[in-house]
């Protein structure tokens, strides 16, 4: 069943009216018509089934025919992904959107190739998070994750903070680090449960530089290691929150 978006204050009525740009697509390349049924993703865990009542020149009109409300993820996954040069940063976030991320935060560090200023915060900003609505509507994940804005690494760090219920992990290819598995087992140990939170922490191509990782591990990130490859930043953004998934959601 094709799949559409639309913000929450556009689904608490009786029927719906998919955006200008879903119309055309649902006109001119899904060829909808009337009768058919499509379904609305809220962003915030409803799902609407809609039977198409209307169709115009570039407009769509559904009636809601149930409203399934989606129970979210027992935990909260946060990816601080530090930005990578070209297309690779789509992938990122459509991947961790897809993967059930509940954040999304870019940040700038030292080795970051991209450097942006306040317009293209701005920018990068709204297609990143479009890019997340494009990806909720592939996978039909009812909940839509927040992207920031892209941020200096130190400021970040100078406003986050760890609580009780929250892991911290930081992929290094420093010496030290050891699999994910062992900071997972040991939080259950010590706090009885499983984590409520979970930050993940990703550096760029070439990894944070020492003096980052030091800052990142004050604040009381865990530091992992993915293996003895050398992975590319996408590669160990996927793989980190794949084995997060797995392992949190194993029964």
């Amino acid at each position: 069943m094709h799949r559409f978006y639309l913000p929450p204050d556009q689904c608490r009525d009786s029927e719906v009216l998919l955006s200008e740009r879903d119309s055309k697509h649902a006109i001119k390349v899904l060829r909808l018509r009337e009768q058919d049924r499509f379904s609305v993703l809220d962003g915030q865990g409803h799902e609407l089934l809609c039977q198409v009542a209307q169709i115009d020149k570039n407009s769509v009109r559904g009636r809601v025919l149930s409203n399934n409300a989606l129970a979210p993820l027992d935990y909260q996954l946060t990816l601080v992904q530090a930005v990578t040069k070209g297309k690779s940063m789509d992938l990122i976030i459509q991947k961790a959107t897809e993967l059930g991320c509940h954040t999304i935060v870019p940040v700038l560090s030292e080795r970051s190739v991209v450097q942006c200023d306040s317009e293209e915060t701005a920018a990068k900003q709204e297609k990143w998070q479009t890019l997340a609505i494009e990806a909720i509507k592939q996978c039909g994940q009812a909940w839509l994750p927040k992207v920031n804005a892209p941020v200096k690494l130190d400021a970040y760090l100078s406003t986050s903070q760890a609580t009780e219920d929250s892991l911290s992990l930081i992929a290094s290819l420093q010496p030290g680090a050891v699999h994910p598995r062992i900071h997972l087992d040991r939080f259950r140990q010590e706090k009885g449960t499983a984590p409520i939170k979970i930050i993940a922490w990703i550096g760029p191509e070439g990894d944070f530089t020492p003096a980052e990782v030091n800052a990142i591990r004050a604040q009381g990130a865990q530091a992992i290691t993915l293996g003895p490859l050398i992975l590319r930043s996408e590669t160990a953004a996927i793989y980190t929150l794949s084995f997060l998934n797995y392992e949190l959601q194993t029964p």
